[in-house]
């Protein structure tokens, strides 16, 4: 049960999700078509051997992925590796996939879009200026004078500092109903070159979006997702591990061997951090929605957090059907829950990424 200093704490940040939405391209590929294409792009022949054998065992190996959504009319787009062509495929994608997102939460909340006080949008995959909150604002019909915030490199984890921030809105009283809205287009951010890292990138990432209508105020008639409190830890000093970089006028991707033992230990360290404040036992736990970064990434989570595989089921369904959609992960992993009408009672959310970074967030739900 919540104790009264937990209790407290809701009642400062009381926030509820009243709409859920996710939105990913038409086109899917699987692992096999993704191996296939590569073998036939010129790009891939400029890799060395080493390299070539790489993709081989991750596309074609049981890497936890069936497939993923990519925003291309066909796989050999992908290798157009140009940064005016990548620009240009996020330009075209990223407010369309976010608009959907958006579209499909407000239905699911019967929340008219006039009714938004506050739009907040996170990316890592490109750059726009305005921000995507002009171009989603405009495609919306949201009020001119709703607040428009856009949050960049934050990396996979920026649903929950995003989450954070509007429940700080809510609180405040700036805001009765907020949008949140995460969206990647992971094809604009393509780069090959014969750096592991690199390479494990290029055959894990996918594209989509995801968004949550956010209220101060319960629906009735629903089940009740209630945020209870949330925490961040950031160790700058691994920042080396996992983080973008420009090259050759590019994002291109780092991603190190000890990504999963780093990422698995924050989740664990800010987990017990949070129970152990708030004083609730972990027993009370009766929901996993996890950012899953990859297999070996869910692998090290469940070590370190002592969960089973059924804890993670709907983690590893949204990595094999999606997978790392970066940071709308948790609303696809939290939609997926939701759906199973898994059982009530606390969910810890967790997500990792850029920083080195990692988040959680306690929520309740009835």
């Amino acid at each position: 049960m919540i104790d009264g200093g937990l209790a407290e704490s809701a009642l400062i940040s009381a926030m509820f999700v009243i709409g859920l939405g996710t939105a990913t391209p038409p086109h899917r590929y699987t692992q096999r078509e993704c191996w296939d294409a590569f073998q036939h792009a010129a790009a891939f022949h400029q890799l060395a051997p080493r390299s070539q054998a790489i993709l081989k065992k991750v596309l074609c190996g049981d890497n936890g992925i069936a497939a993923r959504h990519l925003a291309l009319g066909s796989i050999l787009e992908a290798f157009d590796l140009t940064p005016d062509t990548l620009h240009a495929r996020f330009v075209k994608h990223a407010p369309a996939l976010a608009t959907e997102a958006a579209c499909r939460a407000l239905a699911d909340a019967h929340c008219a879009a006039h009714e938004i006080d506050a739009v907040l949008i996170s990316t890592c995959t490109g750059y726009l200026c305005p921000g995507l909150t002009s171009y989603v604002s405009e495609q919306l019909g949201l009020r001119p004078d709703a607040l428009a915030l856009d949050l960049v490199g934050q990396g996979c984890g920026a649903a929950l500092p995003n989450l954070q921030t509007a429940a700080a809105l809510l609180a405040a009283g700036r805001a009765k109903k907020t949008l949140s809205i995460c969206v990647e287009v992971c094809s604009a951010a393509f780069f090959l070159d014969d750096d592991a890292g690199v390479l494990i990138s290029a055959c894990l990432f996918g594209d989509g979006a995801g968004a949550a209508v956010l209220a101060a105020q319960p629906q009735t008639g629903r089940r009740q997702l209630k945020w209870i409190t949330g925490s961040s830890r950031l160790q700058p000093a691994a920042r080396d591990l996992l983080r973008m970089e420009q090259k050759n006028g590019m994002l291109r991707n780092i991603l190190k061997p000890e990504v999963p033992a780093v990422a698995a230990q924050l989740a664990r360290d800010i987990f017990h951090d949070t129970l152990a404040a708030d004083g609730v036992p972990r027993t009370e736990i009766t929901g996993w929605i996890l950012h899953t970064g990859g297999r070996d990434v869910l692998l090290a989570l469940r070590e370190q957090l002592g969960l089973t595989e059924a804890d993670v089921r709907h983690s590893a369904a949204v990595l094999r059907e999606f997978g790392n959609i970066s940071s709308p992960t948790v609303f696809f992993v939290l939609q997926a829950a939701l759906r199973d009408e898994s059982p009530g009672g606390l969910w810890w959310m967790s997500a990792f990424g850029a920083g080195f970074s990692c988040h959680g967030a306690l929520w309740e739900v009835t």
